[in-house]
């Protein structure tokens, strides 16, 4: 089978797709043909090497943790899936950029029979992390939550699921995509200097900031601690895992928020169209190299997509 890899630390030139032997499931494993897999911003920063400390990559490593595709067999003790169900899931193995993937029975859900493949591939890691997101800061309706990179792949689920808690949404985005906010009920607010006022501005009356969940990193922990007064608990950042100590605030992410429960829910949110997963732009799987140049080039709304 083909999948990807690389064998040392590098750009995206250091990715091949190669033909490598197949997988065989073990107890409680099943081996799923993949239809979809989708790409991450995390699997590229491991990729170059930004993450060594935290996630170190072994050499020569796959990548890939989202997926949707058909359950192929089955190891031993595998009761809950058969052979030709369509599934979602993810791996923590980096190894779902491939042809077929083995994966844990426990993290597999059923795909929604209407659910577009390229779609259901793409829900698992930004959905994790912006269910976890949303959770960890307590949101209520009545609140304000500010959500930077707001039309970004978490993003772009986090303001959707923040609406649908009754809270008021400001997405920080580009001019681009504030449409894309608009018809999801968010206030869209441009980034760059002097975002605090714009974001005071775009308020509700008398409404101060409650939360803000930051997807890109840079100075957005301390923007609203010192310029918005958030509340640490009520900050949750998935970039700057400096801040949890520094500061006090949240770093809930993809980790704190898998589970194959939460999937089914948040696919059948997507299946019945109560929230959208904004596709970017699909890429066979040996263009590996130019979808990661397409994720490094920033400014993309929704997710990438690699199709086997």
């Amino acid at each position: 089978m083909k999948a990807v890899r690389f064998d040392e630390y590098g750009p995206v030139t250091v990715l091949d797709v190669r033909d490598v032997p197949m997988p065989a499931p073990g107890p409680g494993q099943v081996l799923v043909r993949v239809k979809a897999a989708g790409i991450n911003p995390g699997e590229a920063k491991i990729r170059e090497g930004a993450l060594h400390e935290r996630w170190p990559a072994t050499f020569p490593s796959g990548q890939g943790s989202d997926f949707a595709g058909v359950v192929d067999s089955l190891g031993p003790d595998v009761t809950t899936v058969a052979p030709g169900d369509e599934v979602i899931g993810w791996v923590d193995t980096r190894s779902s950029q491939a042809e077929y993937v083995v994966a844990e029975a426990a993290n597999l859900t059923a795909k929604p029979a209407h659910l577009p493949w390229e779609v259901a591939g793409a829900i698992p890691v930004v959905g994790f992390t912006a269910w976890a997101m949303v959770r960890a800061v307590d949101l209520k309706p009545g609140d304000t939550v500010v959500v930077s990179g707001g039309a970004g792949g978490v993003g772009s689920i986090a303001v959707q699921l923040a609406r649908r808690k009754g809270a008021a949404v400001i997405g920080l985005a580009g001019p681009s995509n504030h449409d894309w906010l608009v018809r999801h009920d968010v206030i869209p607010v441009v980034y760059g200097d002097g975002v605090a006022d714009r974001i005071r501005a775009a308020a509700p009356a008398n409404a101060g900031i409650d939360a803000f969940l930051d997807t890109q990193g840079g100075d957005y922990v301390e923007l609203a601690l010192n310029d918005l007064k958030v509340s640490p608990e009520r900050i949750d950042t998935v970039v700057r895992f400096d801040a949890a100590a520094k500061y006090g605030v949240k770093v809930d992410g993809n980790g704190a928020g898998a589970s194959a429960a939460t999937l089914g829910q948040l696919a059948a949110l997507a299946a019945a169209k109560e929230i959208e997963i904004p596709l970017a732009q699909t890429f066979p799987l040996g263009d590996v190299r130019a979808a990661y140049t397409q994720l490094a080039k920033g400014h993309v709304r929704g997710k990438i997509v690699l199709i086997p």
